[in-house]
């Protein structure tokens, strides 16, 4: 068989899995699941639009649920020690390339997190709209970091005449993404030597140093003079957080893309018991919009939050998904798979940890039957994400790597 009818078959297969997957899943999905899922997103989105009865520190550390003391306690602490931190340190002003969320949920949460938290600590920062002229924010903004990513559908958005005109009469770095070809993108020689045609300055990667220093594919970026910074995924506490006024009435919860991945681990949980389930790709959940602010009051009700990793998190001490913070933020007893980086970053009982399918599903029947070691767990998770892992500490500490450029 010829290379490229071998690379049309093991597409096709992959395909059909992938369908078969959606069918089988589907399938075995709680009614009661699919029956209460707009009537759950309309609470939440009404209790959204009431947010002053359900979210204050008032109300909240008065609250009966240790997790909501705890979590407001934390909340009120960090956002005193970050808000405007770096407001007389630096003078970057920065700019950050954010896709439409239809086309990125995940590449709109995680630009607009860093953006909200960069300005929080007091760095001037400004989002660059998918579609907007470059040419236009330059001169009403005048940043002096610009960031973007390295893929066709950011740079094609991008007018790179606007990017070298402005740089021959003010400062500006560019940075891009700092993404392998074997997770997808294009050959990295090729991008490399693009980049410095076009006066790129640096390159920026979510994530962990230790992984990125090690990892032998990432060499050609320092052999071409890149500096590489890094901005860990974390907490964005403006947005998730514990709130008060619910009781834990959803079995478990999962807010994320569809993917092949899921079918494996949820089947049996979602077939038993009823919960919720929404994110781009869900058949019985048409019509996704992301909403961070809704999202907590969702995470508010569930005894459980799913969470599953990407096979290559899985392989290499890579990452943690931004899932694992936000969950951990408000406060949800995780189940979680084991991404090899999970060890280095939180404790040992932060999470109910599952080394394989099988065990996945036996640590969520222990939680359903022990929610006081549940509650234990992620009051543990909780404190780790507010004083570790909260997006005002990767914000600044991306800042200071900036100073070293």
């Amino acid at each position: 068989m010829s290379k490229s009818l071998a690379e049309k078959w093991t597409r096709r297969k992959e395909k059909f899995r992938r369908s078969w997957d959606k069918v089988v899943f589907n399938a075995f999905l709680h009614p009661q699941t699919a029956a209460q899922h707009k009537e759950i997103l309309r609470t939440a989105e009404l209790a959204l639009a009431h947010k002053s009865e359900h979210e204050s520190a008032e109300i909240c550390l008065q609250s009966s649920s240790l997790i909501t003391r705890q979590g407001w306690t934390l909340k009120v602490e960090t956002e005193l020690k970050y808000r405007e931190s770096l407001k007389s340190i630096t003078d970057e002003r920065i700019l950050i390339h954010v896709p439409d969320p239809m086309h990125s949920p995940a590449g709109y949460s995680l630009f607009t997190n860093l953006a909200q938290s960069l300005s929080f600590i007091g760095v001037p920062t400004r989002t660059l709209g998918w579609e907007e002229p470059l040419a236009e924010v330059f001169a009403q903004f005048s940043p002096s970091v610009f960031l973007t990513s390295d893929h066709i559908e950011y740079l094609s958005r991008i007018n790179w005449k606007a990017v070298s005109d402005y740089k021959q009469q003010a400062r500006l770095r560019v940075g891009l993404t700092a993404s392998l070809e074997e997770y997808g993108n294009t050959p990295l020689m090729g991008r490399l030597e693009w980049a410095q045609r076009n006066e790129v300055d640096f390159f920026y990667s979510f994530r962990d140093d230790d992984y990125v220093n090690r990892r032998a594919e990432y060499v050609p970026f320092k052999a071409q003079g890149f500096k590489i910074v890094f901005i860990p995924f974390g907490a964005n506490i403006l947005h998730y957080y514990p709130v008060e006024g619910f009781q834990r009435d959803l079995d478990f919860v999962l807010i994320a893309t569809r993917k092949s991945e899921h079918a494996s681990y949820l089947r049996s949980i979602s077939s038993q018991y009823h919960g919720f389930i929404d994110g781009p790709g869900w058949r019985h959940a048409p019509g996704f919009s992301f909403n961070r602010a809704r999202d907590r009051y969702i995470y508010a009700r569930a005894k459980v939050g799913l969470n599953v990793h990407l096979p290559e998190q899985i392989q290499w001490p890579c990452e943690l998904n931004e899932r694992t913070y936000q969950l951990a933020a408000c406060g949800v007893p995780q189940l979680i798979d084991h991404p090899l980086l999970l060890d280095k970053l939180f404790s040992r009982n932060a999470f109910f940890v599952a080394d394989s399918v099988s065990q996945y599903k036996k640590m969520f029947r222990e939680i359903m039957a022990d929610p006081q070691q549940a509650e234990q767990r992620a009051l543990l998770a909780q404190r780790e994400a507010f004083q570790f892992h909260n997006t005002f500490l990767r914000a600044e500490r991306f800042v200071q790597q900036l100073g070293g450029l």
